[in-house]
């Protein structure tokens, strides 16, 4: 008979959405010996393989998908009954499960988290990054409880809300060929040396797949990880950059570099956040998406 309690999974998810056990295992917080052997065990219980094992990871089986179906749908149910339950006493309330793309994680959850996490000391929030595409498929899956991406994806039938506005452009040294320009494409950025954030990040991972599109290898010379750093190495004239714009101007007033649209459509990040079903969430959770959406009392699509 199988018999898998909450902690084994728990850390099936964490190993399948982390892609290794060392990483679920320190997801879920345990050991890595511990946490192989609760794989081991389950798929000795079960009788089936749950993971195929390759040098670069691990990804689940047929088996092992339909556990991780049910393991999320039943921690879910958990943690929306701590959520329901919470005013009942003085612990934790639970957690919220976010994927952003780099924009949104970088631009604006931070302060937005701030002033949430300042009223609801109960709380925490796990937060992923993602690209845009690779989001809508992990909330349908409900490896997240929200997902902030795109405007411009296509989000089939999960619910969206507006959440904010901004756009992509191009920061370049004074003097630089393309820095009084009045717009650029990114073609013609793509014919320089670029600085940006490291290759795992997911705004890296969509520029290098924008340049694939036009043909151009991607030059980057330094890889950072954050936005600040970048734009100081672009004002020591190590190359461009591509960052939000609302960070853009601000960093600009302290440094000797230009701000420069771009003339692509996908420059501009119309934010929306994303979810499965809004009622369906713990409270806490759903205080969370009104506070990102402002209060508004607007229904989603």
């Amino acid at each position: 008979m199988m018999r898998f309690d909450l902690v084994d999974l728990a850390l099936f998810r964490h190993v399948v959405e982390a892609g290794s056990i060392t990483h679920g295992a320190a997801r879920a917080n345990l050991a890595l010996a511990a946490a192989s052997t609760r794989i081991r065990a389950m798929e000795t219980s079960l009788g089936a393989a749950l993971l195929t094992r390759t040098r670069l990871g691990i990804t689940p089986t047929p088996a092992g998908r339909a556990l991780l179906a049910h393991a999320r749908g039943l921690i879910a149910g958990i943690e929306r009954m701590q959520g329901e339950l919470s005013g009942f006493s003085d612990g934790t309330v639970g957690q919220i499960r976010v994927i952003a793309n780099t924009n949104a994680l970088t631009e604006f959850l931070p302060d937005a988290l701030a002033a949430y996490l300042a009223r609801n000391s109960g709380v925490s929030v796990a937060i992923d990054e993602h690209t845009s595409d690779e989001i809508v498929g992990l909330v349908a899956e409900g490896a997240a409880d929200l997902g902030i991406l795109s405007g411009t994806v296509d989000t089939g039938d999960l619910q969206t809300f507006p959440f904010r506005n901004d756009r992509f452009v191009l920061v370049a040294a004074r003097g630089h060929p393309l820095a009084e320009r009045e717009a650029v494409t990114f073609t013609e950025v793509l014919a320089h040396d670029l600085v940006g954030l490291d290759r795992t990040s997911a705004l890296t991972r969509f520029l290098a797949d924008k340049a694939v599109r036009v043909g151009r290898p991607m030059r980057l010379r330094v890889q950072l990880r954050g936005f600040d750093a970048v734009c100081r190495l672009v004002e020591a004239r190590v190359g461009l950059g591509i960052v939000p714009e609302g960070m853009a101007h601000r960093v600009a007033r302290g440094l000797d570099i230009r701000v420069v649209p771009l003339d692509e459509p996908w420059a501009a990040r119309d934010l929306t956040l994303c979810l499965r079903d809004l009622g369906a969430l713990p409270v806490f959770a759903r205080d969370f998406v009104m506070h990102l959406r402002g209060g508004s009392s607007s229904e989603g699509r």
